[in-house]
């Protein structure tokens, strides 16, 4: 009998959440654990805080995942009005850490940019729920208005990282609300001929007397180390070709878990952070590559199936939008490690080393299971 009321308890704590993404999450926490093993160089401090941080998003992922997303429609508004506050703030008596102003302390210390990576979303998605079947162009420009605010208070702390993970999050939402393909495309062609530019005449643009708009020397110097490692070899470039060596020598098969030379040999900076892919791609190679790339796919497909069968637009919106911002994060990380983007300061999900931005990962994991088992209980 008490063996049956175990059971009886688990089941009670997954009864209509989706088991599918649960294992795709812990998939990523194994590999995280493991890899975390090896960054941290065993270090017991290091380790009982990230499982601390792992409890929390867990704990966090399980509450939000009770919350009927009805509940998130009416907060929407709410949540993104404190967020707003909160980064005004932080502009007016923000507490300064390394030359930028990102966080206050009301009683403890926080990030409200990062409480704008799911607010930004919500808020969108309630907007444009409330103009369901009314929709017309004027509205796309109230979405943009919403999004730059916020965008404009972040990257102005200045953390380019986070706005444009933020500013990513609101631009999913009014693409997936129906934004015209019209205005869409001119955008992307735009900032494709600006790359080609950079690329092609960046030997000229990154002189230090010549002045990118609306971009800090420090941001102008990360775009031009990406094209040039070699300029800045023990500054701003040491990241990127550190990171790109030990991505290389993993080879096919790695080097095997806790052989490292790169990460072991302290070349790899941040390597239990931004920087944990090269450890894991060190000593896994490119097999083990493979195997995150197809956990990390496999969670895209899944928050998509989820939100295509949401069952209002909300929900839609909203689950659609936090599963591009995984894969955001993703590609963002992964691009940074291997030299293709720019160093931004961006984690890997659920791998990285991390307080906040596992619990907002966590909440967007608990919202998507929230979205599916609200559409099981309307079914049922």
């Amino acid at each position: 009998m008490e063996k049956r009321s175990l059971i009886h308890h688990f089941d009670f704590l997954w009864a209509g959440l989706d088991k599918v993404l649960g294992l795709i999450v812990l998939g990523l926490i194994v590999i995280s654990t493991i890899t975390f093993i090896s960054a941290s160089s065993g270090t017991s401090v290091k380790l009982i805080d990230q499982a601390r941080n792992l409890a929390l998003a867990y704990s966090v992922m399980l509450i939000v995942s009770r919350v009927p997303p009805k509940w998130l429609e009416r907060s929407a508004v709410w949540i993104y009005g404190v967020g707003i506050a909160l980064l005004l703030a932080v502009a007016a008596f923000g507490l300064i850490k390394k030359g930028a102003r990102r966080w206050v302390n009301i009683g403890v210390v926080i990030q409200p940019s990062e409480i704008m990576k799911i607010a930004m979303p919500l808020m969108l998605a309630w907007y444009f729920q409330k103009r369901e079947g009314v929709l017309k162009n004027l509205d796309y420009g109230v979405a943009a208005l919403l999004l730059i605010l916020p965008v404009f208070l972040i990257a102005r702390q200045p953390d380019l990282g986070t706005a444009l993970l933020v500013m990513s999050a609101g631009l999913y939402v009014i693409i997936l609300a129906g934004f015209p393909w019209k205005y869409i495309i001119p955008v992307v062609g735009f900032g494709v001929f600006c790359i080609l530019l950079i690329v092609i005449f960046g030997g000229y643009i990154c002189e230090p007397q010549v002045k990118w708009f609306m971009l800090h020397d420090y941001q102008k110097h990360r775009i031009c180390t990406l094209l040039d490692p070699s300029t800045d070899p023990l500054g701003k470039g040491f990241h990127t070709i550190q990171s790109v060596i030990a991505i290389g020598s993993g080879g096919l098969f790695g080097k095997g878990w806790l052989n490292g030379t790169q990460a072991h040999l302290e070349f790899i900076p941040e390597k239990h952070t931004d920087f944990i892919f090269a450890v894991f791609s060190e000593e896994f190679g490119l097999l083990g590559n493979l195997v995150l790339l197809g956990l990390f796919t496999a969670l895209i497909q899944r928050g998509f199936a989820i939100s295509s069968s949401a069952p209002t637009l909300f929900t839609r919106l909203l689950g659609g939008a936090i599963t591009m911002i995984f894969f955001t994060y993703a590609f963002v990380n992964m691009g940074m490690v291997s030299g293709l983007l720019p160093v931004v300061g961006v984690p890997l999900p659920f791998i990285s080393y991390g307080g906040t931005a596992l619990v907002t990962l966590g909440i967007g994991v608990g919202i998507l299971m929230s979205i599916h088992r609200y559409r099981r209980l309307v079914q049922s």
